[in-house]
């Protein structure tokens, strides 16, 4: 049974320049495009209530209020169904969001990534710090109070000292929930093919990664998931299905979603998806041993780690038998640490985490 689903909106006026999404600036395609996003939907949703549901982008406030009453009222919900929209700043006036706030939506997710203004412009960002202020007064005023604000760490030019500058400055706009996410320079974007000077090092990084950890628990806020933080009953529902390692939707161009063993894939061609939304899918049904290795994956993102007797039982299996050599390697210096169900990622672990998974990866 899938109860969780996201939706991508592929447009932006422009493309930032770290972005490697699937994501389109002619936004002439838009209504066109919502038209096949519906016929996939009435297609492929079995009428099951939804937990959660997730407008993702590309720039999902490029969308009127419309757009997204026509989308959702095709889906089961009931008042307490988390549904989040990410939206820019400068796409986020009062009037908009009261409206999209009616008409059900009542999880927004902005993306200010920094509260300077000379990286935003160098990042390829519209927004200024000062928008961003203007988007979270906005959107309290029309009612939301459960705000997500993503930051982007290890962007060109950035110092700790500055990025531990823009953290402060978030947490006093008293948001639920900060998403930080460390900058990766992927094929496919602007400095990819123009790779910027004075991007900070894996080193400095992991220093500024720090830092955040240190001031946003200051702050109140709890460390969750290895980029997530909230205060307390604010943890995204929508992507602890994720981590969780449990089945969810995925509608419209690109979208990936999981149901039974199978990942999905939607097309990436737009062109393609409008033409005919239930063409170009590509699938993939795990083995039990990719499936174990995503549950130990996606389960020691989460602070509390794994439940190594729900593994055991899911798959059945011995952890602390079959994982032996590495809790070995992992346990005594402090990378791992043993936890009453099961064992978690310390904060010296987090640092290296693409190195310690790979060991659980046979």
């Amino acid at each position: 049974m899938v109860q969780n689903a996201y939706i991508h909106i592929p447009f932006c006026k422009q493309k930032c320049n770290y972005c490697s999404f699937t994501s389109f600036t002619d936004t002439s395609l838009k209504d066109i495009y919502i038209n096949s996003l519906i016929k996939e939907i009435k297609s492929r949703y079995r009428q099951e209530m939804l937990d959660t549901l997730y407008f993702g982008g590309g720039t999902p406030s490029l969308m009127t209020p419309d757009d997204f009453k026509k989308i959702i009222s095709h889906f089961k919900i009931n008042p307490n169904t988390e549904i989040t929209v990410e939206l820019n700043p400068e796409n986020s006036d009062y009037d908009y969001l009261k409206a999209v706030r009616n008409i059900g939506i009542n999880r927004l997710s902005i993306g200010c990534q920094s509260f300077d203004d000379d990286i935003l412009s160098n990042i390829g960002r519209k927004h200024k710090a000062s928008d961003t202020i203007k988007a979270v007064q906005n959107a309290k005023s029309a009612g939301f109070d459960n705000i997500n604000l993503d930051l982007i760490y290890g962007l060109p030019n950035q110092t700790t000292e500055g990025f531990a500058d823009d953290l402060k400055k978030v947490s006093e706009l008293c948001p639920q929930h900060i998403s930080l996410y460390g900058l990766k320079i992927e094929q496919g974007c602007k400095f990819y093919k123009n790779m910027p000077e004075n991007i900070p090092d894996e080193d400095l990084q992991a220093e500024m990664y720090l830092t955040a950890v240190k001031i946003l628990s200051q702050k109140g806020f709890e460390h969750y998931e290895i980029s997530n933080f909230s205060l307390a009953g604010y943890n995204s529902r929508h992507n602890l299905n994720y981590w969780n390692n449990n089945h969810y939707y995925g509608f419209g161009v690109a979208a990936h979603g999981f149901e039974g063993k199978t990942r999905y894939a939607n097309t990436s061609d737009i062109k393609q998806y409008i033409k005919n939304p239930l063409s170009g899918r590509e699938e993939n049904t795990l083995s039990e041993k990719q499936s174990l290795e995503e549950e130990i994956f996606l389960g020691f993102r989460k602070l509390c780690g794994i439940n190594i007797s729900d593994i055991n039982k899911k798959f059945g299996i011995n952890f602390n038998e079959k994982y032996g050599i590495q809790l070995k390697k992992y346990l005594p210096d402090g990378f791992l640490t043993k936890t009453e169900d099961g064992y978690k990622l310390s904060l010296k672990g987090i640092l290296v985490s693409n190195s310690i998974l790979c060991d659980f990866l046979e």
